[in-house]
């Protein structure tokens, strides 16, 4: 990287991907589903039921963000309102993360629901960060600088990774004089603080740059923007047929990496082998994600998604057959090769997709199309779970989405920053 390449907006914005990353690993993948299943498995909960439970727990975060996405969405493209929607859900994700150490010992329950707060926070305040790239970069640097975004947090969330799985092993190897479950209940509270500390930047130095001028009734106006937006379909047609690729596609990535440690522990790998297995997945898919940037500039951002889509067909096909320890491995980094770039190069072709003074109320759209998935996903996996006592008959289901996702992304235009180019 040349000095200089990138102003120091365009790093404020990438740092919270740093910052909020730690989340996504910690609490989606990694310690929280291990401990929220002990947790389960010690209240009398079987397997495939708790793992159901956390399927429907998913489902039911997802679906509320997906009703309220696209009106707040919308309600924030008015002038000085972009960054108020995102430190509130910022602020409330982040503190309920620290409050998952406070939920009493042996209650499962208790902590789903917090899980669901927690849910809606970090997803809710993405809305708005992704909807800022319009404002920090210029078109032709959209792909760069969002695969860099998410390399950047694969390689800040291993950092309070490894504090977290240090202390939670010296406290199992009784180094150190504290519980697996109080170590545990210390990782939450990182991870709210490494949120929180680390979006500072992003608070300080992003503003809001492409907006609408409010009006007397922001509320109604917004109501009737939308409306006028839905009657206006024909015109955002390639928006739309995106959103509905997208809607397919990342149905699977989202399952998969809400679900992963729930799958393993199911089919018996130890908890120590997932979080060190999960730990080099981080790693690894830092360079792959900013990969995926330079390579979207040299054969375009829609043949590094269907790269993408393959390698999760494969992952889907593997993971029914998967039975060891082993497998684990293969299957995680053939994940690690593709989700970080599948979803920053999503986010950036969609912001060229996009008019950019609305491009709150459009990201709360991709959004809505997104959450929607993402309680199709897990509750597919859930219901095929509960159905067929078989966690790997519902990761099996996820190939017919990336399949459908791909031929209608075959149907979208090329932005106008690649036809220029």
């Amino acid at each position: 990287m040349g000095k200089g390449k990138y102003t120091k907006t365009e790093k404020s914005w990438m740092f919270y991907d740093w910052a909020n990353s730690a989340y996504s690993i910690i609490i989606t993948t990694a310690v929280f589903p291990i401990f929220y299943k002990s947790v389960a498995t010690e209240a009398g909960v079987g397997l495939t039921q708790s793992t159901a439970y956390l399927g429907y727990t998913v489902a039911i975060a997802t679906f509320i963000l997906a009703m309220i996405g696209p009106i707040l969405g919308t309600i924030a493209d008015y002038k000085g309102l972009k960054k108020k929607f995102f430190f509130a859900f910022f602020l409330l994700g982040s503190l309920s993360t620290v409050s998952l150490a406070f939920v009493p010992e042996g209650t499962w329950l208790p902590l789903l629901i917090i899980y669901t707060i927690t849910a809606i926070g970090f997803h809710g305040a993405n809305i708005f960060y992704d909807a800022f790239l319009v404002d920090v970069t210029p078109e032709e640097k959209m792909d760069e600088v969002s695969s860099r975004g998410f390399g950047l947090g694969y390689i800040g969330s291993t950092i309070p990774f490894i504090i977290s799985i240090a202390i939670i092993l010296l406290a199992k190897q009784e180094v150190i004089p504290l519980s697996t479950t109080v170590a545990t209940k210390l990782a939450f509270v990182i991870t709210g603080i490494w949120w929180f500390t680390f979006t500072i930047p992003m608070l300080k130095n992003v503003v809001q740059i492409h907006a609408i001028e409010r009006e007397p009734n922001i509320l109604a106006s917004s109501f009737r923007r939308l409306g006028e937006t839905f009657k206006e379909i024909k015109k955002y047609r390639t928006v739309f047929i995106f959103l509905l690729a997208y809607f397919f596609y990342i149905d699977g990535v989202g399952t998969i990496i809400s679900m992963s440690t729930a799958y393993g522990t199911d089919l018996g790998i130890e908890p120590t082998d997932l979080l060190i297995v999960l730990f080099v997945t981080q790693v690894v898919a830092a360079p792959f994600a900013i990969l995926y940037g330079r390579l979207a500039q040299r054969f375009s951002v829609k043949t590094m998604l269907y790269v993408g889509i393959f390698v999760y067909i494969i992952v889907c096909i593997y993971a029914f057959f998967l039975s060891t320890t082993l497998d684990f491995w293969i299957l995680a980094m053939l994940v690690a090769t593709s989700q970080g770039g599948i979803q920053a190069l999503s986010r950036s072709y969609f912001a060229q997709l996009v008019p950019k003074e609305k491009s709150n109320e459009f990201f709360g759209f991709y959004n809505i199309f997104g959450k929607f998935a993402s309680v199709m996903g897990p509750l597919l996996l859930g219901v095929t779970a509960t159905l067929t006592g078989s966690s790997a008959y519902g990761v099996f289901s996820l190939v017919i989405l990336f399949i459908i996702g791909g031929i209608l992304l075959r149907m979208v235009p090329k932005p106008e920053s690649e036809i220029a180019a």
